[in-house]
C-alpha cells in the first residue's frame, strides 16, 4: 500500500499548512491545560506533521503502516534538524516501548479504518499508551463530505508536476467510499510516469465514533469543526475529536 503514492503524496498535499495544523493542537494544548512533552504521531505519511511538532520543541514518534512513507519522512527529517523515532506499524495494531502524553491522527487517517472492531481497537490501544490525562486528538471526514462532496463524482487537477484523476464511487448502505486515484508525475522535460492507486474510507458517524470509545479507557470530550472551538454544523466536511485519558 502506498508504494507508489508515497512518491506524489507530498505533491498533491502542498496546500496544507502544517504550520496551521501545529498551532492549533498546540491550541487544544492549552485550551485542557496539558503540557504534553512525548507525542505520537499516528498514521503520520511522510513526517510533515511530526516534523513541525519537533522543531517546536515536542519529543515526536512517527507511526506509519507504509515503509515508503516513511523513508520520505527520514529524508526530510535528516535535513530539518530534528530526528523523531519512527516506526512501521499498523495502527490497528501498534506498540511502543512506553507511554505519551498526547497522540494525534490528522489528515482524516482513521477514515481508512473501515470495520468497527478494528477502530475500537485503536482506541483501546491510545488508552493503553496514553498517560493519565493526555489527549487523543483526530480528524474524520463527516458523513455529510461523502454523501454530497466525494459522492459518485470525478475531480482532476493539472498542474506544472503533477496531474491527476480523482473518482469517487459512495456505497451509502455500507458507507464505504471507493476512491480510484490516476496521477501522471513530470519525470524530465516532457516525459511523465502515470501511477494508480485505489484507497477507501469509511464514514463514521458521530455516534459510532463515540460507541468504539466506550470500553477504551478514554472519553470523548468534545468535537469542533476542525481549526475552531466551535460546534460542527449540518454541513460540516471535517471534525476534530478531543478524547482524554
Amino acid at each position: 500500500m502506498y508504494s507508489d503514492f508515497s512518491l506524489v503524496y507530498d505533491l498533491l498535499m502542498t496546500d496544507v499548512d502544517y504550520s496551521k495544523w501545529a498551532d492549533y493542537i498546540e491550541s487544544i494544548f492549552r485550551r485542557y491545560e496539558v503540557k504534553p512533552e512525548i507525542i505520537l504521531d499516528l498514521a503520520c505519511g511522510t513526517g510533515s506533521l511530526t516534523l513541525e511538532l519537533a522543531k517546536r520543541g515536542y519529543d515526536m514518534i512517527g507511526i506509519d503502516i507504509s515503509s515508503e512513507m516513511l523513508n520520505r519522512a527520514v529524508e526530510k527529517a535528516d535535513s530539518s534538524g530534528v530526528f523523531p523515532l519512527w516506526i512501521c506499524q499498523d495502527m490497528r495494531s501498534f506498540e511502543l516501548y512506553g507511554t505519551v502524553d498526547a497522540i494525534v491522527c490528522t489528515m482524516d487517517s482513521l477514515n481508512y479504518i473501515l470495520d468497527m472492531n478494528d477502530i475500537r481497537e485503536v482506541f483501546r490501544l491510545a488508552g493503553n499508551y496514553l498517560n493519565p490525562g493526555g489527549l487523543f486528538i483526530f480528524d474524520l471526514n463527516t458523513p455529510y463530505k461523502f454523501e454530497h462532496v466525494f459522492a459518485d463524482n470525478l475531480f482532476y487537477e493539472i498542474r506544472d508536476d503533477i496531474a491527476f484523476l480523482w473518482q469517487n464511487r459512495y456505497n451509502p448502505a455500507n458507507k464505504i467510499c471507493d476512491f480510484d486515484l490516476t496521477f501522471f508525475v513530470r519525470e524530465k522535460g516532457d516525459l511523465y510516469k502515470r501511477f494508480d492507486e485505489r484507497q477507501k474510507q469509511r464514514a463514521w458517524s458521530y455516534e459510532e465514533i463515540q460507541s468504539a470509545v466506550c470500553g477504551s479507557g478514554l472519553e470523548l470530550t468534545d468535537v469542533f469543526d476542525v481549526f475552531s472551538f466551535e460546534n460542527p454544523s449540518q454541513t460540516s466536511e471535517r471534525w476534530l475529536f478531543i478524547v482524554k485519558k
